[in-house]
């Protein structure tokens, strides 16, 4: 058994010299009462610690941006700018399609469906297969007309799809386009009046073409008195959908001026609904002449 003079403290003149010399040993260093006591392992941490801030997210620019209530968007000329747009589901789609189609009075149409998240997934293939159904209609309906006619020769007329693409598109961007600026500048004049984003106006008439896809299924019917009642049947839902929608926009300002924005609203689609059925039913002109179309 040791003495108690055999007892007593040796003091190591360098810490990090026996740390290298034994790594794996751990040292303490006690400080004086100011300070605070710090431990010093042998292994570094490594990767295990970084694995564990990935998983649990303990990263500086998320917590800034997590506080911020928002994370960064992307910039404009990037592929995941667009990508928000077409973030939509199948539910949401026939939902927004299902209250173009049967438009309840008294319910604003983009509170309803579209604010929450306003998408161009519909409208962009509500409009393409919108372009398709008019021109195939436009052959099938003049083919069946002349069917059983010996001189006929069908020819199908291509040109009558990038036609159609030009005045389909042009109208659910251009006429959203000048709604938008003329609502913009009437809530600078007039104070409390609803308004509407870009996207949402785009997705309001994107959607409500939609009931026009079967009614130009149905124009290959060639009687012509019952392509004249889909095309009314047709416009009055979607025209009630843009009246209901765009009404609550503008009924704070002048009578006059709401009054004449709604009428044009309803008279641009008019344009549109009529324009697509004399059009896409109209044969070539030495056609007509020689058939007596």
């Amino acid at each position: 058994m040791a003495a108690v003079g055999d007892l007593q403290f040796e003091e190591f003149g360098n810490a990090a010299a026996t740390a290298a010399e034994n790594p794996g040993a751990t040292t303490i260093s006690i400080e004086g009462p100011g300070e605070s006591p710090t431990h010093q392992a042998g292994l570094p941490r490594g990767s295990g610690g970084e694995e564990d801030d990935e998983l649990l997210g303990n990263d500086d620019s998320d917590k800034t941006e997590l506080l911020a209530g928002q994370k960064k968007s992307s910039p404009f000329w990037t592929f995941e700018y667009y990508q928000t747009f077409f973030d939509v589901d199948t539910y949401q789609v026939f939902d927004r399609i299902k209250g173009s189609l049967l438009p309840i009075p008294g319910k604003n149409f983009v509170r309803l469906y579209i604010r929450s998240n306003p998408d161009l997934y519909g409208p962009f293939w509500i409009c393409a297969t919108l372009v398709f159904a008019i021109a195939i209609s436009g052959n099938l309906s003049n083919f069946l007309i002349h069917l059983g006619e010996k001189t006929y020769h069908y020819v199908p007329e291509f040109r009558k799809v990038s036609i159609a693409a030009t005045i389909i598109y042009a109208y659910a961007w251009l006429v959203p386009l000048a709604l938008w600026g003329f609502l913009m500048w009437r809530n600078s004049k007039v104070m409390n009046i609803v308004s509407y984003s870009f996207l949402e106006i785009v997705c309001v008439y994107g959607y409500s073409l939609f009931i026009y896809i079967p009614t130009a299924v149905l124009w290959i019917i060639p009687q012509k008195a019952v392509r004249w009642i889909l095309v009314m049947i047709a416009l009055s839902v979607s025209g009630s959908v843009l009246a209901m929608t765009f009404w609550p926009a503008v009924r704070e300002d002048n009578r006059r001026i709401a009054l004449a924005t709604i009428v044009t609203i309803v008279l641009l689609h008019t344009l549109l609904s009529v324009g697509c059925l004399v059009w896409s039913h109209s044969c070539d002109l030495p056609v007509c002449l020689r058939y007596k179309c």
